[in-house]
């Protein structure tokens, strides 16, 4: 066993939102059991929180009894919402509120993966940076243009630390680990787990190349920058000469080199991207077709729906459809035995 301080224990609850990532979840609360049994003592506390006493059922369908309400919990250092980025709050005014007064009385607020939306909801990070997952940044752009969305894995601002996804949950846990009990015991919980390394705190995200089996960070650096290039031209499309010339390659060069790396062209990269964002937002955001084509470089709707449909099989309002539906018919929450 590692020898390790004394800290008072750090409080930690988990706000639950139905059909929250299980695995967000199970990547916080494991690496802290295994450092409170590596040190031998009770370094780390946490607390199921949701807004009723009923169990919350997650993303894979299990449910999860919460240990404390939203307006009763009391303790908690740090707290951190959980749910998909389609959730509302049941109780939209007091909820919120509560989150706002946690807030004053000096708690540290985030969220983990679609957590950022009713985080943002609530109104407590306006004028924060926060990390956002790559499958939610044009959806979150869409709802919150006034907050900055970066690409990091978490980022950690003052009293609010967000994460994008179970692996950076896991990633911020080990640093939580370490501030408190050094980086031995942190080594070990992560080497409890095979773990293979400790991201950096203000690492990217690991972003798939479309039909490649890649990412984004494995490719050439002129090729990384076309495509942070589309990324930064959703709305008002570039023509591939131009880009090709910012990078610094002649426009043969370039569409060979693309191709090679992403297995597609570059016009076919750019457009399939832009698909994708218009994706996220038919998925999560109530947005009219209209206003997602323009977002993506579309005069009008009718030729993104035809490319949506091409390109992903169904049509933008079949799918907007089947999601709202499939949404309305999860599984009733289990009540509670009293």
């Amino acid at each position: 066993m590692t020898e390790a301080r004394a800290p008072e224990s750090l409080r930690l609850g988990f706000l639950l939102f139905p059909g929250f990532p299980m695995a967000c979840l199970t990547s916080a609360i494991e690496p802290l059991r295994a450092a409170n049994e590596i040190t031998g003592r009770r370094a780390f506390d946490w607390t199921l929180v949701a807004e009723s006493p009923a169990p919350v059922r997650s993303s894979a369908e299990i449910g999860f009894d919460p240990d404390a309400t939203l307006q009763t919990v009391e303790g908690l250092d740090h707290l951190y919402l959980l749910s998909p980025p389609t959730a509302e709050f049941a109780d939209p005014r007091r909820s919120p509120a509560r989150l706002r007064w946690l807030d004053r009385t000096g708690v540290t607020l985030g969220a983990f993966s679609g957590g950022i939306f009713p985080l943002a909801r609530a109104g407590l990070m306006e004028g924060r940076p926060c990390s956002v997952h790559w499958c939610y940044e044009a959806a979150f752009k869409a709802d919150f243009p006034g907050i900055e969305a970066r690409e990091v894995t978490i980022l950690r601002e003052g009293r609010r630390i967000t994460a994008s996804g179970a692996g950076a949950v896991f990633d911020l846990m080990l640093r939580l680990i370490e501030e408190r009990l050094g980086r031995d015991c942190m080594t070990e919980v992560a080497c409890w787990f095979q773990h293979p390394f400790v991201r950096d705190a203000d690492a990217s995200q690991k972003v798939p190349v479309a039909r490649a089996g890649g990412t984004t960070d494995s490719l050439p650096a002129p090729i990384r920058e076309a495509i942070r290039l589309f990324e930064t031209h959703v709305e008002d499309p570039l023509r591939i000469p131009d880009v090709a010339a910012a990078v610094g390659l002649s426009g043969r060069h370039f569409e060979r080199t693309f191709k090679r790396e992403t297995g597609q062209s570059p016009l076919r990269y750019y457009h399939q991207m832009r698909l994708m964002k218009a994706r996220q937002r038919v998925l999560y955001s109530n947005d009219s077709f209209r206003e997602i084509a323009a977002s993506v470089g579309y005069m009008t709707s009718s030729p993104m729906i035809r490319h949506y449909t091409e390109l992903f099989g169904v049509s933008p309002r079949d799918e907007r459809r089947l999601t709202q539906s499939m949404r309305r018919a999860a599984p009733p929450r289990v009540e509670a035995a009293e």
